[in-house]
Formats: C-alpha cells, sequence, structure tokens
C-alpha cells in the first residue's frame, strides 16, 4: 500500500471521493509532484492525450489528485520478491 503525506495524504479512491464533488483542482506542477515525474512529461501526457485532465478558461490545464491517484493505479505492477 502507498502512503502519502503532506498536501496528498487526504486523497482517497475515486468511491470515497464521489460525495466530495468539489475537489480542488491542481496545476501541473502539483499534478507532477504527485506523480513523481516533471513537468514537461505532464505537459507530454496531456498534448498527447494519456492523461485526464481539464482546460480552465482556454489555456490552464487543472488536474483532480483523485483522478490521477486512479490513472496512475493502472500502472501498478506487482513484483516484489516477497509477493
Amino acid at each position: 500500500m502507498i502512503r502519502m503525506s503532506g498536501p496528498f495524504a487526504r486523497i482517497g479512491t475515486p468511491q470515497q471521493n464521489a460525495n466530495n464533488q468539489f475537489e480542488r483542482p491542481v496545476d501541473v506542477k502539483t499534478a507532477a509532484q504527485f506523480l513523481g515525474v516533471s513537468a514537461s512529461l505532464v505537459y507530454a501526457y496531456v498534448e498527447r492525450k494519456q492523461i485526464p485532465h481539464y482546460r480552465m478558461m482556454g489555456r490552464s490545464i487543472r488536474f483532480r489528485l483523485s483522478e490521477l491517484a486512479e490513472w496512475r493505479r493502472q500502472f501498478h505492477v506487482n513484483g516484489g520478491i516477497n509477493d
């Protein structure tokens, strides 16, 4: 299980966040930090439409951390020694 601290500690599963329809969107820098990648890679994912995102007022890109958590989960590989 992944444990997070800081501003990401309160992110639950999409089912847990279903009642929270007003989740605050985050910018590219925060999304990159959450995913553990560079901001330029996040921009590349957005350009290729490979990551869930929203455009506000046409230019600024925003993300919901609950959607990013779900998106990130699809890349989990269970290949540890003690598994």
